[in-house]
């Protein structure tokens, strides 16, 4: 397996470009940029990888190695020699589409060789809960399933994902791995503290909150941000909800953090990246900068504890609300999951609406303000 990442600038994409060394139908091309990037970009990438896997998604910063960088984009370059790829790809056109979007992807991949998926996915248009409900009707516990969603900085306006030459807007892009070769670990953390009363989600239909403890939604969360509730939704990235989703056929509880998207001033409703179901438990949470930091630290060291790792293909894809919270301290949490995966492991990613991983193992689910690493090898 042989990784390589990069930086291009906006000057390079109507270079004359040859076709990378590296090109090949075994090797998967991550880009990620701005949500405003000029369309020769993807023209630029057709034409270096005409025979490669390549997917990204606009972001709210990227990620390259132990650096944030918002105007360049990232480009990461991993070639296999044992793994076969395969993409696959679907379109929403509102979020009542995601559960099918998901299912019919989750099927055109499915195969009793494949061993994961890396999924990119629309921010603003998909209920990031319910597509990942449909990947996990269609392939078993033991597929690795990992990705994010796409983001646009603190803006909220649109978001585009990469398949192949084309982005789009509403897009879902899922990169299937077959083959026994292919190594992949996986690891997912936060590190906010909760705060205030645990409330009940006494309304709520998918993604969209309604009421709090019988009162308007956006009402109470208003109340609890004071002077920030001006500049929502961005400032609700500051303070997310926990979680505590109790379910009936398997008897457990599901803890999450769930982060908002929009606002309804018509409604009184909040809409949040993934469900929130009625009699729901939640509370708000807040940040506390060392443990931001140390959750890094925590979900690689967490992908470490899968077995014995090498130095490998590293996407790293943190919350926008992570960054928002650090501030100039943003890079201290790229820099912890660096220092811990295996020397020589390249890392590129993006900051994101929404984070995709098991919670250690098992069935995939949809994650906020956490940061979440997928370490792809080969044995």
């Amino acid at each position: 397996m042989k990784t390589s990442s990069y930086t291009l600038k906006s000057e390079h994409f109507s270079a004359p470009v040859d076709i990378d060394a590296d090109d090949s139908p075994q090797t998967l091309v991550t880009v990620f940029a701005q949500r405003c990037v000029d369309a020769t970009l993807f023209d630029y990438l057709k034409n270096r990888y005409p025979n490669s896997v390549v997917i990204g998604c606009s972001t709210s910063g990227q990620i390259i190695n132990q650096d944030i960088v918002d105007e360049e984009v990232v480009v990461g370059v991993c070639r296999f020699e044992k793994t076969t790829l395969k993409i696959g790809s679907e379109k929403v056109s509102s979020s009542d589409d995601s559960y099918l979007a998901g299912k019919k992807l989750a099927q055109s991949l499915n195969d009793q060789e494949l061993r994961a998926i890396f999924l990119l996915s629309d921010g603003l248009l998909v209920n990031g809960s319910e597509l990942i409900s449909g990947i996990n009707s269609e392939v078993s516990n033991d597929v690795s399933v990992t990705g994010g969603l796409a983001g646009d900085a603190d803006k909220f306006e649109s978001t585009w994902v990469l398949n192949n030459s084309v982005a789009d807007s509403g897009a879902i892009v899922g990169v299937g791995f077959y083959g026994d070769a292919i190594k992949i670990a996986h690891g997912s953390q936060g590190g906010w503290d909760k705060f205030g009363v645990e409330r009940t989600a006494t309304k709520s239909e998918h993604n969209v909150l309604y009421t709090i403890d019988d009162r308007p939604a956006l009402e109470l969360y208003k109340e609890y941000l004071g002077d920030r509730a001006e500049g929502l939704p961005s400032t609700g990235l500051l303070f997310p909800l926990f979680v505590k989703i109790q379910n009936d056929q398997e008897l457990v509880e599901k803890q999450v953090v769930r982060t908002i998207l929009a606002v309804s001033e018509e409604d009184n409703s909040l809409t949040f990246a993934g469900d929130i179901p009625i009699g729901s438990k939640i509370q708000l949470m807040r940040a506390n900068f060392d443990r931001l930091v140390d959750g890094a630290a925590d979900a690689a060291e967490s992908l470490m504890k899968m077995g014995e790792m090498k130095a490998g293909f590293a996407i790293a894809i943190s919350c926008v609300g992570r960054r928002l919270v650090l501030g100039e301290r943003t890079e201290e949490e790229v820099e912890a999951t660096l220092e811990t995966l295996p020397s020589g492991s390249i890392q590129v990613g993006f900051y994101s609406y929404g984070e995709i991983a098991p919670h250690s193992s098992g069935f995939c689910d949809l994650h906020n303000q956490t940061m979440t690493l997928t370490l792809f090898n080969e044995i």
